[in-house]
């Protein structure tokens, strides 16, 4: 029983730790690729060194089979053995030229042969991290698209089985809400009125593009509250202007433009100007009245604006 116990134990601990190093794949081939590369580059360094001995010995070789083609003999063993002057004809020249050649290749390859193997074999490393990687990012795309589809046709039959009024107050968690007002009389005296408005949350909304515009959030903020408005909508209308002409825009793009901090989905997600799946345009959601910030900077009553950008989907992998 204990051996059985152990056994499973010594299983999963291994399982769970090819698990984790298929997990880190990528980055494990990447640093070995970077790690091959510079090692090849020293390897290849070390071997420069040993070049010029093997080019001078192929420069002594071909000078003598050169000044013996030009001079019909060269030195050799005659028959009766002894060293002494042979005939040298061009023919000899030509053969022993492509020896000397052959030769001199074949110790250049011994030489930067180890170097361009882990070169190579580094560069593998670096291309397979690359595509696990990148079939990761489609795997996500995928499940991201599939996942924003069926989010939308949801809203879709949400706003056809019930209104289109319910879904924002799902969408936004619009709740009612008692304030007072003072309200003016004819007399000239006040009197505080309650009344039920109705108030969103875009914090707690299920879209993930909304974005605080405020002086605590974006550099490009101003004190007035008109250069803000009139910032926000000449903004908008230059991404449309982007859009159009470029036919994509990221959305780390616009709030980088409105001061606002980038984002890791800002970097995949963003507008298609020809796409089905969006609208097609560009809009900050800076008149989405269900929100009560969003009236009151309208009204010039509030200086800040909640910013929900209308993003249709992953744009890097999908569309």
């Amino acid at each position: 029983m204990k051996f059985n116990e152990l056994a499973t134990t010594a299983s999963r601990a291994f399982h769970k730790a090819g698990f984790q190093l298929k997990k880190h794949s990528p980055e494990i081939l990447v640093v070995t690729g970077v790690v091959g590369t510079v090692v090849s580059a020293v390897m290849a360094c070390k071997a420069t060194t040993k070049v010029d001995f093997v080019l001078e010995d192929t420069k002594k070789k071909v000078e003598i089979i050169h000044e013996g083609a030009e001079t019909g003999a060269v030195k050799g063993y005659l028959d009766n053995g002894q060293v002494g002057m042979v005939p040298y004809t061009a023919k000899d020249a030509q053969k022993d030229l492509t020896i000397v050649y052959g030769q001199t290749a074949l110790k250049m390859a011994k030489l930067y042969g180890p170097a361009v193997l882990v070169g190579a074999t580094s560069i593998a490393c670096i291309l397979a991290g690359h595509n696990i990687t990148r079939k990761r990012n489609l795997a996500l795309a995928a499940a991201y698209t599939a996942v924003d589809t069926g989010f939308k046709k949801y809203r879709g039959r949400v706003v056809e089985r019930f209104s289109e009024q319910l879904d924002k107050e799902l969408l936004y968690d619009i709740k009612a809400q008692e304030v007072e007002e003072v309200v003016v009389n004819e007399d000239g005296t006040e009197s505080i009125v309650k009344k039920t408005v109705e108030v969103g949350n875009p914090a707690d909304a299920m879209s993930p593009y909304t974005f605080a515009f405020s002086k605590d959030t974006s550099s490009a903020w101003m004190p007035d509250h008109e250069k803000n408005k009139f910032f926000l909508v000449q903004q908008q209308n230059w991404m449309n202007e982007k859009l159009k002409s470029d036919g994509r825009l990221f959305l780390n793009y616009v709030l980088k433009e409105l001061g606002l901090p980038e984002c890791r989905m800002g970097q995949a997600v963003g507008w298609v100007y020809d796409s089905e799946r969006g609208d097609g345009y560009v809009d900050f959601g800076i008149q989405n009245m269900n929100v009560a910030t969003n009236r009151k900077f309208t009204a010039g009553l509030e200086n800040a604006v909640w910013l929900t950008f209308n993003v249709d989907g992953d744009i890097l992998y999908s569309l």
